[in-house]
């Protein structure tokens, strides 16, 4: 017997309550010296914030290494795992603390999931002028406390989102 096929469902809305832990967005200490901030908006189509969406970020140490520690969800204020989860404000504001990726083109690997995608979407967040020149719209810009990225899901300046496929 062969089964039709059913329609895509979107994911979420039950990020706010299901998916954010005690410390989720800190992958170092606040006050930690080498710490950095990432932050930037989610916005729709309209340039309106997602009041509902959850970040992932997966990154490098800054040696260059991929972290190798267990314990994402317990943080103890010394191990870096190099992931982290941030939820958006009512204005689509999200924020990480972490600290600068290393390697030979540093990037923070970034996961969008909101309301009304059918599959989560991958992106990339390169430290200012990292970014391959085809893809200089993934640079994020430096302030004075790490990196700003806004993520626009839609419209004329949308994101480069990029396909993972999996063998």
């Amino acid at each position: 017997m062969t089964a039709a096929p059913t329609p895509g469902q979107t994911v979420g809305p039950f990020f706010g309550y299901a998916l954010p832990f005690d410390g989720d967005n800190e992958l170092v200490p606040v006050g930690r010296p080498d710490a950095v901030r990432l932050h930037g908006r989610v916005l729709d189509g309209e340039g309106n914030g997602v009041p509902d969406a959850i970040l992932e970020l997966w990154q490098l140490a800054p040696d260059g290494t991929v972290p190798q520690a267990e314990g994402s969800f317990h943080r103890d204020g010394y191990t870096f795992t190099g992931w982290g989860r941030a939820s958006t404000d009512r204005t689509g504001r999200y924020q990480f603390t972490t600290l600068r990726p290393g390697g030979p083109t540093p990037y923070f690997g970034l996961t969008v999931f909101a309301r009304g995608l059918l599959h989560r979407l991958f992106t990339r967040a390169y430290l200012p002028g990292a970014a391959p020149a085809a893809l200089r719209s993934l640079d994020a810009e430096a302030d004075d406390r790490g990196f700003v990225f806004d993520i626009r899901l839609q419209g004329a300046d949308e994101t480069v989102f990029l396909s993972y496929t999996q063998d």
